[in-house]
């Protein structure tokens, strides 16, 4: 793994956290380094269920590959959201 796919995943990792963030409705008490661990993961999981459903590689911009990855990082976010509200008793 290089330097590059590393900056590459947190970029694309933020983008796709703040995309999650900014779609669920609400507001969430999560801080901002959260969002970006939650959008890279839901990069990857999303970018593996891509690959999986033979989707990943298309002509173009991955459109169902990107959707994926941000339903996912929505559900991350409201997921994460949720425990961090739940344990403030």
């Amino acid at each position: 793994m290089t330097i590059e796919s590393i900056l590459g995943a947190i970029v694309i990792g933020a983008v796709i956290g703040a995309i999650g963030r900014l779609l669920l409705p609400g507001r969430q008490a999560i801080g901002w380094i959260l969002t970006i661990v939650v959008g890279i993961v839901a990069a990857l999981v999303g970018t593996l269920i891509a690959q999986v459903m033979g989707v990943e590689t298309t002509s173009g911009i991955d459109w169902i590959e990107l959707l994926m990855q941000v339903v996912l990082a929505i559900v991350g976010v409201g997921l994460v959201a949720g425990l961090k509200r739940g344990s403030r008793v």
